[in-house]
């Protein structure tokens, strides 16, 4: 049965004027969960990754520590919200100096991220409907493409892998938003492929960031 990874992009530069690079940090993660993929075998992985910088970038290094071929033509569905322009569209209040404190925007953003998931009026394609529906598209013509001997690595963001998540365990709002608060940088979330569809193996996996590597454990 095929087996898809999903890889959140490494450390963004939270609070630099290009947030979409990758940190240097971001750089050492990409390497550190390419070393990880590379010591479970993916059988002749396919690499993808949506078209936000820090995901392509991702994915190259990764590809280059495991040995992988060179990541394919990406897909924007892989991409993650923006977070932006859902601050601007479901404003809170956040105190003067919370925007450069990335735990006070967490707060914030988990806050927005829950009314727009709730949003009914959002029916456009700017809703959460449409950001999700994308996400399980890309997912579902991802899995027609792999045969019975091939993986997949998806180089992707937080909420995107939220939403697959919530909607392969059919879970509520609330739970959306806390898994998108928890997933790690590099982290791995895997899913199966089998007769009775896509299902999730394990979510956040980051065993590789414990011990030694431990000092490569971010979550913004």
């Amino acid at each position: 049965m095929p087996l898809i990874c999903l890889v959140r992009h490494g450390q963004a530069s939270f609070g630099a004027q290009d947030y979409d690079a990758l940190s240097a940090l971001g750089r050492e993660q990409g390497t550190a969960v390419g070393r990880e993929l590379a010591r479970r075998g993916l059988r002749d992985p396919q690499v993808v990754s949506g078209t936000l910088t820090r995901q392509r970038d991702t994915a190259q290094l990764l590809a280059e520590a495991a040995g992988f071929e060179k990541p394919s033509p990406e897909d924007p569905r892989w991409n993650e919200y923006d977070h932006t322009s859902l601050l601007s569209r479901y404003p809170q209040h956040p105190g003067s100096d919370d925007q450069a404190d990335s735990r006070a925007v967490q707060v914030v953003l988990d806050r927005a991220l829950g009314r727009w998931i709730e949003d009914a009026a959002e029916t456009g394609p700017t809703g959460w409907t449409a950001f999700a529906g994308g996400a399980s598209a890309a997912l579902a013509e991802l899995t027609t493409t792999l045969g019975q001997g091939r993986d997949a690595v998806v180089v992707t963001s937080g909420g995107v892998l939220a939403a697959l998540c919530g909607t392969l365990l059919s879970l509520p709002p609330a739970s959306v938003v806390a898994l998108n608060r928890v997933v790690v940088n590099a982290s791995v979330t895997t899913l199966v492929v089998g007769g009775s569809g896509t299902n999730l193996l394990t979510f956040n996996d980051h065993a590789h960031f414990t011990g030694d590597g431990r000092r490569l454990l971010t979550y913004r």
